[in-house]
């Protein structure tokens, strides 16, 4: 779906050749923001706030409060299917955006891998731990485990679908990022990656670079 931004337009009106600029047309595709281990809606608010101010409409952009921020992924993406069917209810529209942050990225996955007719267009996966992280020994909760990496869970994930299917991503690191170690996990195969330097693991949320990849990204501006 384009956007229409705005543009001269001429209008004979009452014999008369006006030129006007007609407002910009909010055609965006939903947008769902998925956070990551122990955050929340709050977390993603500074990128919420970017998307509304980029010109999408309040009710098309959404966020997920987990039940149990550290829970299993697993179970975050039921959460996950609950939240993209209420954003669809709410805009009639089938194909919805995703972009998640951290271990969100592994529920988003876990989505798409166990509902084939997940009706996402395009996702972006921030500093996301495909391949799990080192730093998951200092976790808690459900998350935990499965950040591992070569837990099981990962491996399944990683065997039956290593890039998510029937989905156009991204995914966008950092290079100081002390999250995801070691942080080639936070890319995936086949999959642009795009490497920055230097926001912090939580700052990818709120830094100009990556809300410019971001924004082009959503947009189809290549």
């Amino acid at each position: 779906m384009s956007v229409l931004r705005a543009s001269l337009v001429a209008l004979v009106v009452g014999g008369l050749l006006l030129t006007v600029t007609p407002l910009r047309v909010a055609a965006q595709v939903p947008v769902l923001l998925v956070p990551g281990w122990f955050d929340t809606e709050r977390d993603m608010a500074a990128l919420k706030i970017r998307l509304l101010g980029a010109g999408w409409p309040s009710d098309r952009v959404a966020s997920v409060t987990f039940d149990e921020p550290t829970g299993s992924s697993r179970d975050h993406a039921l959460e996950i299917l609950d939240a993209l069917e209420e954003l669809r209810t709410r805009t009639g529209e089938h194909e919805i955006d995703v972009v998640a942050h951290s271990m969100g990225g592994l529920a988003t996955r876990w989505y798409i891998l166990t509902h084939p007719d997940h009706g996402l267009r395009r996702t972006v996966f921030l500093g996301s731990p495909h391949r799990g992280t080192l730093v998951a020994h200092l976790a808690w909760g459900g998350g935990r485990g499965e950040m591992m990496p070569d837990s099981p869970f990962l491996d399944s994930l990683n065997t039956a679908q290593p890039t998510p299917l029937g989905v156009d991503a991204i995914t966008i690191r950092t290079i100081v990022d002390t999250r995801i170690v070691p942080g080639e996990s936070a890319t995936l195969p086949g999959v642009p990656n795009y490497e920055l330097c230097c926001p912090t693991h939580a700052g990818l949320l709120r830094d100009d670079e990556v809300f410019d990849l971001v924004l082009a990204f959503l947009e189809g501006i290549e």
